[in-house]
């Protein structure tokens, strides 16, 4: 492993969410149900003169259980997935938001998975190159599409980035701005697959360029809710080109917890010199 993918893994926050899956939310739930019915069980099996325990009681006190563990489970496992999903339902009820789903691909290279999109008919993928990294079998989803394999042509991991390659025609695709021009605080949405859901909308604002001890040249700095999984979405800007793509988050003293995106300008550099 290189110095670069050493130093690049410092800055990409592993503790950024802490994950609870549906296995475990069953077993927390099945857990409190079962105390509650022992409980039930204790008290039916006391002396003759107390009255049988209510069934109704039973059922509010397992009801207030599982409520209970509800309420807790996002100031515990810090999740916000149902506040990011209520914001990518309004924005997909956007047209040009439907429409650039469409392009936005799930990246599955054996244990990474990650985010990528179309960029041209033919079938290229940009993604980054820390989600696909030694893997030899690719795959990526289209929303509509479906299923195909996926051969990495172009590798860039000084800037993180990679070109994948699926073949076929016709495919949906976005359109890469000429160059990375913005306003302070210029607002962006951004389409990716965090927290295991996929085709996820959301929206930020642009900081500015912060320079990273292990880059040459600076990145963009988000003001946006970026999450494992997102690594390779596109940031999209106001008139509907992609300007950058997300690659890591990083926390920073003055704004906290940030998003990172490679500009594209140097994505075309790139292409230039291979």
């Amino acid at each position: 492993m290189s110095k670069y993918d050493d130093e690049r893994k410092d800055i990409i926050d592993d503790d950024l969410y802490e994950e609870i899956d549906e296995e475990e939310m069953y077993e927390l739930v099945q857990a409190e149900r079962r105390e509650a019915l022992e409980k039930a069980r204790r008290e039916k099996q006391g002396p003759k003169e107390k009255r049988p325990f209510p069934k109704w009681i039973f059922y509010l006190i397992a009801f207030m259980m599982v409520m209970n563990i509800v309420a807790v489970l996002p100031n515990t496992f810090s999740i916000p997935a149902v506040d990011f999903l209520i914001t990518s339902a309004k924005l997909s009820t956007d047209d040009d938001i439907k429409e650039f789903k469409r392009s936005i691909v799930v990246v599955d290279a054996g244990e990474s998975k990650g985010t990528g999109f179309s960029i041209s008919d033919d079938g290229k993928i940009l993604t980054n190159h820390h989600v696909i990294e030694g893997e030899r079998r690719i795959s990526v989803g289209f929303q509509e599409e479906g299923l195909y394999q996926a051969e990495v042509v172009e590798s860039f991991p000084d800037i993180d980035l990679a070109i994948l390659q699926v073949e076929g025609g016709g495919f949906p695709s976005l359109d890469l701005a000429d160059e990375t021009s913005f306003e302070e605080s210029e607002p962006f949405s951004f389409i990716g697959n965090p927290l295991s859901f996929t085709g996820v909308a959301n929206e930020g604002t642009i900081i500015d360029y912060i320079e990273l001890e292990d880059w040459e040249e600076p990145v963009l700095m988000l003001d946006a809710p970026i999450y494992r999984g997102n690594s390779g979405s596109p940031v999209i800007n106001e008139e509907g080109e992609v300007i950058a793509v997300v690659f890591a988050t990083l926390r920073e003293d003055e704004h906290g917890r940030v998003g990172l995106a490679v500009p594209i300008d140097y994505y075309y550099e790139k292409l230039e010199a291979s």
